[in-house]
């Protein structure tokens, strides 16, 4: 079962391993700056929606930030 904390985890891990700088990740995605944060930290799930735009940011499939196999 796919818990809530493993997919917050996930975006989490994502965000911190891109290039990208949270401003900079914010100014992308149309959010501020402490929303990033807040996602970072596990305080606050991205909307749907802002969940696909990071995926495409990160260029990160949705299925790995979902915790899905493909198998």
């Amino acid at each position: 079962m796919i818990t809530l904390a493993q997919i917050q985890k996930r975006i989490a891990e994502a965000i911190k391993q891109s290039n990208f700088t949270q401003v900079e990740l914010a100014e992308r995605l149309g959010v501020k700056q402490p929303t990033i944060s807040q996602y970072v930290s596990g305080r606050v799930m991205p909307a749907l929606d802002t969940l696909a735009n990071l995926c495409k940011v990160l260029d990160l499939d949705a299925n790995d930030i979902l915790c899905q196999d493909l198998d």
